[in-house]
C-alpha cells in the first residue's frame, strides 16, 4: 500500500477562499473582523458593498440558477449576529453555534442546495464575544451536565478561519470551560492556525472523507482524500479529539474495494501520528439519500450531475422530520453495514460507529 503522501493530486489543492465579491453589513465594521475583512480586500481589488443588513443581500450575478449558484458560492457577506437562540442540534449536539453560513465547496448532493436558497452565499459573523457569551449561557444553564456545541451545522468553518479566527477564539474558549464542549466537521485541510492552541482536548474536529471517484466526481472545489487524512494526522498529533464521518457512502461498483482503501490509508496515517490501534476513534456513516426536492435542486444547479438518484431503483422512506427521502433497499443496506462493521472493526479495534443510516 503506498503511503497518502505519494498519492496527493495536484489538481485537487484548494487555494486560500478569495471571493468575487464582498457585502459587509454597516455595522460589522465596529468590529475588528469586519474592519479586518474590508482592509484586506481593498488592498487585493476584491470589489466590496456596504450594506444595511445581511439579511438581505441582492446584486449577486447569475442569470440561471446554475449561475447564480456558482457566483453565490465565490460571494463573501459579513454580518453580526443578532438572534438570541441558538437552534438546537439533535443528536449530534445540544445548540448549534453559528459561525459562518454555507462553504465554497460545490459538493452536487449537499443538503444545503435545498435549505440555503437558491444563492447558497458564504455568511460570517464578527460579534464572536457576543456568540460564546451566549454559549457560556447555555453552559450554566445545563450544569451541572455538559452541554455540546456543534459549529458545522449549516457551514465548514474552516474555509473561512483565516479571515475570522472564529475557529480559533472557540477551541481556546471551550478549552476554559468545564461543561462544555465543541465539535465541528470539516472535508477542507488549512487546520495549521489551531495546531498550537491550548484545547484541553475540549473540541473534537471531524473529517468527512469519501472515495477517490465520489470525490472527483462529486465534491468538486474540495481538497483531495489524501490531504484531508494528512491534516487529520495533523490534528491527532496536536491532541485533538478527531472523528471521520464517511458520507454519502455510494452502492458503486467495486465500493467495498474503494472504501476499504481509503479506510487502510487513514490507518496508516493515524499510526504515523501516534495512534494506538485501540483508541475510540468515532464513525458517522450515511449512505447516499435524497428527497424529491433535493433532485429537483441538484438537476437545475448542475444539470450534468451524475448522481445516481433513479427513484426505480430506490426505497422510498419517511424521515425522522416527516418528509419522505430516497434510501438504498433494505438488502443493499444490510450489505454496507457488514461490510464498514467488518472493515472498521478489523481496521481499528477501538473505533466506534456512532450510527450507520
Amino acid at each position: 500500500m503506498k503511503t497518502p503522501t505519494k498519492k496527493v493530486d495536484p489538481e485537487s489543492i484548494i487555494p486560500q477562499f478569495i471571493p468575487n465579491r464582498v457585502y459587509i453589513e454597516q455595522g460589522a465594521l465596529e468590529y475588528p473582523i469586519g474592519k479586518g475583512i474590508k482592509e484586506k480586500f481593498d488592498k487585493e481589488g476584491v470589489p466590496i458593498k456596504i450594506i444595511k443588513t445581511h439579511q438581505r443581500v441582492t446584486g449577486i450575478p447569475g442569470d440561471t440558477r446554475e449561475e447564480g449558484y456558482r457566483e453565490a458560492k465565490r460571494t463573501l457577506v459579513v454580518g453580526v449576529r443578532k438572534s438570541k437562540d441558538f437552534q438546537t442540534c439533535k443528536p449530534s449536539a445540544h445548540y448549534q453555534l453559528p459561525l459562518s453560513t454555507s462553504c465554497p465547496g460545490l459538493c452536487k448532493y449537499c443538503y444545503l442546495n435545498t435549505t440555503l436558497g437558491k444563492k447558497p452565499y458564504l455568511r460570517v459573523y464578527v460579534n464572536i464575544d457576543d456568540i460564546l457569551a451566549k454559549a457560556k449561557n447555555y453552559i450554566d444553564k445545563g450544569a451541572p451536565e455538559e452541554t455540546v456545541f456543534e459549529g458545522a451545522a449549516t457551514s465548514d468553518p474552516l474555509p473561512v478561519e483565516g479571515l475570522t479566527g472564529n475557529l480559533r477564539k472557540s477551541i481556546e474558549f471551550f478549552a476554559r470551560e468545564d461543561l462544555g464542549r465543541f465539535r465541528f466537521v470539516t472535508k477542507f485541510t488549512n487546520v495549521d492556525s489551531l495546531l498550537d492552541l491550548e484545547h484541553n482536548k475540549k473540541t473534537r474536529i471531524r473529517f468527512s472523507l469519501n472515495t477517490d471517484r465520489v470525490i472527483k466526481e462529486y465534491e468538486q472545489g474540495t481538497p483531495g482524500l489524501y490531504q484531508r487524512i494528512e491534516a487529520a494526522g495533523k490534528v491527532y498529533r496536536a491532541g485533538y479529539p478527531i472523528g471521520f464521518i464517511i458520507a454519502p457512502i455510494m452502492l458503486t461498483p467495486g465500493y467495498r474495494k474503494e472504501y476499504r482503501h481509503l479506510l487502510e490509508n487513514l490507518r496508516e496515517e493515524l499510526l504515523k501520528s501516534g495512534l494506538d490501534a485501540q483508541s475510540e476513534i468515532p464513525f458517522e456513516l450515511i449512505t447516499h439519500r435524497f428527497t424529491a426536492r433535493a433532485k429537483q435542486n441538484i438537476e437545475e444547479i448542475f444539470p450534468h450531475h451524475g448522481l445516481p438518484m433513479d427513484e426505480s431503483k430506490r426505497r422510498f422512506k419517511y424521515g425522522q422530520f416527516g418528509y419522505g427521502k430516497y434510501v438504498y433497499h433494505k438488502e443493499d443496506m444490510e450489505d454496507l453495514q457488514r461490510f464498514f462493521n467488518d472493515e472498521i472493526k478489523k481496521l481499528f479495534p477501538g473505533g466506534e460507529i456512532v450510527y450507520f443510516v
